[in-house]
């Protein structure tokens, strides 16, 4: 590890996670295209393993978020960190806040945005217990307001065949292949030494929303992070990036009929 990856890791700061941009480079942007669409990557601060951070999934999220801006004129937010991790409460470091707080958090953010004349929001979703943004989505679009949730589940299943995933979506639940993956390749000074021997499955998971993970993973990893890799990780973000496409038109077509 590198002087500054080695530094990187003590601390605990992942660089490049928030936007630098200046309230001109933000105006320069927008005025270059029909309809202003922000994308707000939203993570969770919970356990992953012995291997990967607590910031895994806002790390996994802002990734996503930063592939679409590099694709598409969007306006990139800074991450929500803090999300619904209700069932890893068992581990040291879980941080959650209540499912209307992140409802109210997501819907101020898109009302503080419209005021700002960006019109269309796209919240990047990086972990799997934030139901309620679902919701979120469909409540503003039931009020014409413009918003989409990323990726869906058939996003990942179109990255996952493309990269050379092996281990299922359903398998792969929480600190396997997948964001071993994209750690290793976006941040791979947080991907601590034992993801290669840390593999292990649950399929039959019907009663985690009553136990919590603890009643099917003593280490907290559900999945097969040795399979992970650089190359898949690479992948799997290139492949998201370009199934963002149709969202990005739906939300900008919909905003010039307006």
């Amino acid at each position: 590890m590198s002087g500054s990856g080695a530094r990187a890791a003590a601390t605990g700061v992942a660089h490049g996670v928030v936007p630098t941009d200046t309230t001109e480079e933000v105006r320069t942007r927008g005025a270059g295209v029909s309809a202003q669409v922000a994308v707000l990557p939203v993570g969770s601060f919970e356990q992953h393993g012995r291997f990967l951070p607590l910031a895994t999934d806002t790390l996994v999220a802002c990734a996503v978020a930063r592939e679409i801006a590099g694709a598409y004129p969007v306006h990139l937010l800074p991450p929500v960190t803090i999300s619904c991790s209700h069932e890893h409460a068992a581990w040291p470091g879980t941080v959650s806040i209540s499912a209307p707080t992140l409802h109210a958090v997501v819907r101020d953010i898109a009302e503080s945005l419209r005021r700002s004349g960006v019109e269309a929001l796209v919240v990047v979703n990086g972990h799997g217990g934030n139901y309620v943004l679902g919701n979120v989505v469909q409540e503003a679009s039931a009020r014409g307001e413009r918003m989409a949730l990323f990726p869906a589940a058939e996003d990942w299943e179109t990255a996952r065949e493309r990269a050379g995933v092996l281990t299922s979506l359903l398998t792969d639940m929480h600190a396997g292949e997948i964001e071993t993956s994209i750690l290793l390749h976006a941040h791979p000074e947080f991907v601590r030494p034992g993801y290669e021997s840390a593999d292990f499955t649950a399929d039959d998971r019907r009663h985690l929303l009553t136990t919590g993970m603890s009643a099917y993973t003593e280490s907290g990893v559900i999945g097969r992070p040795s399979l992970g890799s650089t190359e898949k990780g690479k992948e799997l973000l290139a492949s998201l990036a370009e199934s963002f496409g149709p969202y990005f038109a739906l939300l900008t077509a919909t905003a010039a009929r307006d």
